[in-house]
């Protein structure tokens, strides 16, 4: 929109404007635009993936607490590979 407004008002001027020097630089900047956006949802997405990863080593860490299941089970429960579970419960004795 504001390119528009701009074109037209150096066309009224009469000023001489290399308009596809005007497009490009509007094409950069949709660019970096499209860029900053994609780069900031994959870095949401990580956030999320690592806010998860926390939430089940607390839960297992809970789990281990209680002292009820076994490390199978507490890996099938939460979805955390066995040796994880192990090394969170030799964590867990330190």
């Amino acid at each position: 929109m504001f390119t528009r407004w701009l074109k037209r008002h150096w066309q009224r001027l009469g000023a001489e404007v290399n308009l596809n020097q005007l497009n490009s630089l509007v094409e950069d900047k949709d660019m970096l635009a499209e860029n900053l956006e994609n780069w900031a949802q994959q870095e949401r997405q990580v956030g999320i993936q690592e806010g998860e990863k926390l939430g089940i080593v607390k839960t297992v860490r809970n789990l281990l607490k209680l002292g009820v299941l076994s490390d199978e089970q507490v890996a099938e429960a939460t979805g955390l590979a066995l040796d994880e579970v192990a090394e969170l419960r030799i964590e867990g004795k330190r």
